[in-house]
């Protein structure tokens, strides 16, 4: 897509806190079409960042785009709000039910990081469970009127290959909500066991609508945030956003921690690009010790100039390169995993999509799939 270079000069400016109004009000001057610069703002998730900002981009903004900003953030409010106080009651059911539960995500990470509910648009509900209170959970959820909408195998697992969560629908309000009993956010077929384990034992609190829940602790969710925002080709601006609004809020995050965790579960080079991308696109305040880990990590560093420069125009961009960027991202360990694990090579709906074969020669799936990944230059 092509997206005018003042509409995308303006947002980027926006979304920087430190960002002189004079300097703003001076990009306003240049913009041609402001629906392109609200479109924009509303697929990278940013809306009510421009919301907010509308002060500073007086005189400049028509009557019509000031209304559907306007509008939009109403939307985002309402949104949000719903969902706080659906969340609130899910966890306070699971808490009667003794289920051990964690939300992340959506509208806790907007309480948390953003220090204020209403200024991240919230998706559905996301919450972490044991896999062993899954069958409880999903109970206390159809009581409350969800239904399951995740075709199911017979032993109650996904149909779904390597799915690691319940997908849940409320038809009365359109309700949202998934269960996870594990984080697969990175490339979960060779990744670690993420559960409740891993987060709970240093979790913290936030208040979301004036009720206490919990939350993950900042190190950890800067992991899960940069390893999120890998998975999906970082095509949306607002993750990086929550990277950077992460270290703003917590100053005395604990670094060491960070890259040890990093370093444990092999994403090491994942939380570098997430932190490079918050430093080159936001200008957040990085601590030098932090930027020097990866100064000499020319992958790294080259995946962060190609997000940098292509996140706005080009969102979801793969990097070029005959290595699948995906791979690339991982440690040495992992790699080595992956490439003697049968799921490597194992075909999927993408390969078949590629390549239509009929049913007799269906077994070449298998020799078509590493020319496929090379081709499209992805890691699934």
């Amino acid at each position: 897509m092509t997206i005018d270079k003042a509409s995308q000069d303006l947002l980027m400016a926006v979304v920087r806190n430190a960002t002189d109004p004079a300097a703003i009000r001076a990009l306003a001057d240049g913009i041609g079409d402001w629906d392109e610069l609200v479109d924009l703002a509303q697929r990278h998730c940013v809306l009510p960042t421009l919301f907010t900002r509308l002060p500073d981009l007086d005189p400049f903004v028509p009557a019509s785009a000031r209304e559907r900003i306007q509008r939009a953030n109403d939307q985002v409010i309402v949104h949000n709000l719903r969902n706080a106080a659906e969340l609130i009651a899910v966890l306070q059911l699971f808490d009667g039910e003794g289920i051990q539960a964690m939300p992340f995500k959506g509208v806790v990470l907007a309480a948390s990081v953003y220090g204020d509910l209403l200024k991240r648009p919230g998706g559905d509900l996301d919450v972490l469970v044991r896999k062993s209170d899954l069958e409880r959970a999903t109970k206390a959820l159809c009581k409350r009127g969800y239904e399951l909408e995740t075709p199911l195998r017979a032993d109650g697992r996904p149909k779904e290959r390597k799915s690691h969560e319940y997908k849940f629908r409320r038809w009365a309000d359109g309700m949202e909500l998934e269960l996870r009993w594990r984080l697969d956010l990175n490339w979960g077929r060779y990744g670690r066991e993420l559960g409740v384990e891993w987060v709970w034992p240093r979790h913290a609190t936030t208040m979301l609508a004036g009720a206490a829940v919990p939350i993950f602790n900042p190190e950890v969710s800067l992991v899960v945030l940069c390893m999120h925002g890998c998975k999906h080709d970082w095509s949306r601006l607002v993750w990086v956003c929550d990277v950077a609004k992460t270290i703003a809020a917590y100053p005395e995050l604990d670094w060491k921690f960070v890259f040890a965790e990093a370093k444990r579960l092999g994403l090491r080079r994942a939380v570098g690009l997430g932190i490079l991308l918050a430093e080159r696109l936001l200008q957040a305040r990085i601590p030098q010790s932090v930027l020097e880990r990866y100064k000499d990590d020319l992958t790294t560093q080259r995946f962060a100039d190609h997000f940098a420069t292509n996140l706005l125009e080009n969102p979801g961009m793969a990097p070029a390169g005959r290595i699948p960027y995906g791979f690339q991202l991982l440690d040495s360990w992992d790699r080595f995993r992956l490439l003697l694990s049968l799921d490597f090579l194992r075909p999927n709906e993408r390969d078949r999509a590629a390549f239509e074969l009929p049913k007799s020669l269906r077994p070449l799936y298998f020799l078509i799939r590493p020319f496929r990944l090379l081709r499209d230059r992805s890691a699934r």
